[in-house]
């Protein structure tokens, strides 16, 4: 049973991939801390752009590939999955299914702000100790979110302006 990389993906979304988190890694020290968490605004604009020019799994797999490496490197907590995870899924599946880029960003505000941040509460409480109350991450969550949404979508406006417009990644 052979399967190969580039049967999934081709080799342009693979290197965009690979160039979404290049960019999410370097970024990674501009995170703020709150509580137990880091939030990444970056991460969310990534979210968004991934989500809307490659679709919804590889942006999944810009995020989790994002977040491993930031926490190898030390720079995110286990929290960054669930918080990205969601996020990508959901940018990707509303860009697809309704072709608007603000859409894509309340996805990713919806994944990561509301159901990232509950699935984070148990992973915070069995791996980091943490003992506040379950809904203490959607409100950092959402703002991080917010704020990386709207990047993410200026970016795709412009993106969508410039020489390469409505050419999909």
């Amino acid at each position: 049973m052979e399967t190969s990389l580039t049967k999934t993906f081709s080799l342009r979304t693979i290197t965009a991939v690979g160039l979404l988190v290049a960019i999410g890694t370097v970024a990674a020290p501009f995170s703020i801390p709150v509580g137990v968490a880091k939030v990444f605004p970056a991460q969310h604009a990534i979210n968004v752009l991934a989500g809307a020019l490659l679709g919804p799994g590889p942006a999944v797999v810009a995020a989790v590939l994002t977040s491993t490496i930031r926490n190898l490197l030390g720079t995110g907590t286990p929290l960054a999955f669930p918080g990205s995870i969601f996020g990508a899924l959901l940018a990707g599946l509303a860009f697809r299914y309704f072709k608007k880029e603000y859409l894509a960003a309340i996805g990713e505000m919806l994944g990561t702000g509301l159901i990232g941040a509950l699935v984070a509460f148990p992973v915070a409480k069995w791996l980091l100790g943490f003992g506040g109350l379950g809904y203490f991450f959607i409100i950092p969550f959402t703002l991080s979110s917010l704020s990386g949404s709207v990047m993410g979508m200026i970016i795709l406006q412009l993106w969508n302006k410039g020489p390469g417009a409505k050419k999909k990644v």
